[in-house]
């Protein structure tokens, strides 16, 4: 058992020093949060129990619209704080309400009449995108019930029902609160209540609200649990609804209040655009600023490459085609060149703690390879159509008088595309494509594993297809060929066909060699280009493998968990040091001699000893147990919740 230990952030991104890693607070970039706008923000900084005790009435909405409820009370804030409640009807509890759903409960059970927890959403119509917290309705309702099972029937799901269709204030505040209260005691604890706001930023696709939701859970059980007691009770939510608006508030409140309800108005669509990309740049300046970077040195070199041709003798046989696939050549130098920088994880750690990782995001690091990969894409599309298509028939159809100029570069006239193909320029260029096109395509497929498309699944609601033995065949069939696409196309089949790139980086330098335009030395740059990038890579990998073999780690207690669990226990090596939060990789020669995977360290830094836990998820981590199942004597099970 080889381990190597680095540390893991809040991107979960590898960070390793030699042998001892240091622990970065490093947050990770959020996505586009419509509803954080800076000036609000700013004035909101001078009341934020005010504007924690508005958010958290605002959880109660669970839909993205504001939808008004109409009530009585006019004098109260509930009116705003619970009209999100509206999320769990589109239409009202009245017969016509009952009518649609019971005919979506029809489509949707099962042959037994039996509807799964999954389907309850998409049957009381809540968005796919909020089935976080469809499944919590479903939970909560249950668990008022003593239902224990993961099914209900057509009596127990109009029980259901008629509590959310309620238009009753105290049964809408009472069906909100047994949500949150996760464990149905009666009290919302701070840990239930950081659950439910990191849920509604999930569903609403809110990433940079999780970076604060400590600190505006404690904020909201300061405007709560007034006592501090440490949990909250149903009377503090509906003192909190039910109080009275403050009328003599300071101008800068009355302004908040107003720019709120400003924001609940439908905005215009060049508005919204310009809003979103405002709130994109500022959460993502970092992103944008390589991005910018990074483009703009593309567009120079291709720029460069363009006119440098335009100005060439070829020109006048071979027009702008060779133009673009000189151009689309160079960026391709670049991009083969920077792809390997991302994935030089202590090149990454030593740059991650200068100054420079103040205005580079770092911790992008994977995300940047994948954007290069796409940009590579296109810079081979560009390259070799440029070529196949457009310069190669120029040249074989030229006339004797045209080509003569071409001679000094080309030899003697071609006939046929195969004089090109043959050539060292030909065919290392099609091998690059191939090996590429595997290694990317495997790659992509790892991203997410291979899904039965929606629609066959919304085919399965309608009788005819419920009841039909061939398409039931067929989707059997379907799902046994993407299953069997999905074992094929893990972590393994990406690992391996990645290292299919020695091969293209090797082609790659001849085939920058080999040139037909450029004869000078100095003219072919793609091992300028390579040179430096390739030998710090060598070197990291070169690092990694002598840093497991001068650090062993030996096992001393093997625990096998009920789940699929294996705990591996190992001996720490004299002086390693290592900090909360960090993680070990692992790799088990039995299975892979090859293959790393990263797990958290789970063990205390005082612990005399390393442990990681490590769950039966995939391809090696399955093996893994079962190779460690089959030797144990003695089967460790824990009856406590792990």
């Amino acid at each position: 058992m080889d381990m190597m230990v680095t540390n893991e952030d809040e991107n979960g991104v590898p960070d390793h020093n030699n042998s001892e890693a240091v622990a970065h607070n490093v947050k990770a970039a959020g996505g586009v949060n419509v509803e954080e706008d800076q000036e609000l923000t700013l004035m909101a900084r001078n009341a934020p129990k005010r504007m924690l005790s508005a958010e958290f009435k605002h959880l109660t909405s669970f839909s993205k619209q504001q939808r008004v409820v109409p009530l009585d009370m006019k004098n109260s804030s509930l009116t705003h704080a619970l009209e999100g409640l509206k999320f769990i009807c589109k239409n009202d509890g009245g017969p016509t309400g009952w009518a649609t759903v019971e005919r979506r409960f029809d489509g949707l059970a099962d042959a037994g009449g039996f509807l799964q927890r999954s389907h309850f959403g998409e049957c009381i119509v809540i968005e796919d995108d909020s089935r976080y917290f469809s499944e919590r309705l479903f939970d909560s309702l249950c668990r008022r019930r003593n239902i224990t099972s993961e099914v209900i029937n057509k009596a127990q799901f109009r029980e259901f029902w008629d509590q959310i269709a309620d238009q009753n204030v105290g049964s809408r505040i009472q069906t909100f609160f047994d949500v949150v209260d996760k464990d149905g005691d009666g009290r919302i604890t701070k840990d239930e209540v950081i659950e439910i706001i990191s849920l509604s930023a999930l569903d609403n696709k809110l990433p940079n609200i999780p970076k604060k939701v400590d600190e505006y859970a404690t904020l909201i059980m300061e405007e709560l649990d007034k006592d501090n007691i440490g949990y909250i009770m149903i009377e503090s939510l509906e003192t909190l609804l039910f109080q009275e608006p403050t009328h003599n508030v300071r101008g800068e409140n009355r302004n908040l209040s107003q720019m709120l309800s400003q924001k609940l108005k439908t905005p215009h669509p060049l508005t919204k655009w310009y809003e979103d990309l405002k709130y994109f740049v500022h959460d993502h300046w970092k992103r944008c600023l390589v991005l910018v970077l990074w483009i703009g040195i593309m567009a120079g070199l291709f720029a460069w490459k363009y006119i440098e041709y335009k100005n060439h003798v070829v020109y006048d046989v071979l027009g702008p085609c060779v133009c673009i696939a000189k151009g689309a050549a160079e960026t391709l130098k670049l991009n083969m060149a920077i792809m390997l920088l991302p994935v030089c994880r202590n090149t990454i750690t030593w740059l991650r703690n200068t100054k420079l990782g103040v205005v580079v995001p770092f911790d992008d690091n994977i995300n940047f390879h994948q954007v290069i990969a796409v940009a590579i894409v296109i810079g081979v599309g560009l390259h070799a159509i440029s070529h196949l298509a457009c310069d190669f028939p120029r040249l074989i159809h030229a006339t004797e008088e045209e080509y003569k100029p071409m001679e000094q570069f080309f030899g003697d006239q071609a006939e046929n595309y195969w004089h090109f193909l043959k050539e060292v320029e030909g065919y290392t260029g099609i091998i690059m494509v191939v090996l590429m096109t595997i290694a990317f395509t495997l790659a992509w497929l790892r991203q997410g594993q291979l899904k039965i498309p929606s629609f066959f699944r919304k085919l399965m609601k309608f009788n005819a297809f419920k009841c039909s033995k061939r398409y039931d065949a067929f989707v059997k069939k379907l799902t046994g060929f993407i299953t069997v696409i999905n074992k094929f196309t893990g972590f393994n089949a990406f690992w391996y066909s990645h290292h299919l790139f020695v091969i293209v980086y090797a082609m790659l330098i001849v085939h920058g060699i080999k040139l037909y335009l450029n004869k000078e030395w100095y003219k072919k740059t793609t091992w300028m280009y390579l040179a430096v990038p390739i030998l710090l890579y060598a070197c990291e990998r070169l690092i990694r493998t002598f840093r497991s073999r001068l650090i062993p780690a030996q096992l001393c207690k093997v625990l096998v968990y009920p789940g699929n669990v294996l705990a591996l226990h190992m001996t720490k090596p004299q002086g390693f040091k290592y900090k909360s939060g960090q993680y070990m990789f692992v790799k088990y020669t039995a299975i892979s001699p090859f293959e790393w995977h990263p797990f958290s360290i789970t063990s205390a830094p005082g612990d005399d000893y390393l442990s990681v836990h490590i769950r039966a998820v995939g391809d090696w981590t399955k093996d893994i147990n079962k190779a460690f199942k089959d030797v144990c004597n003695v089967l460790y099970t824990v009856t406590t919740h792990y």
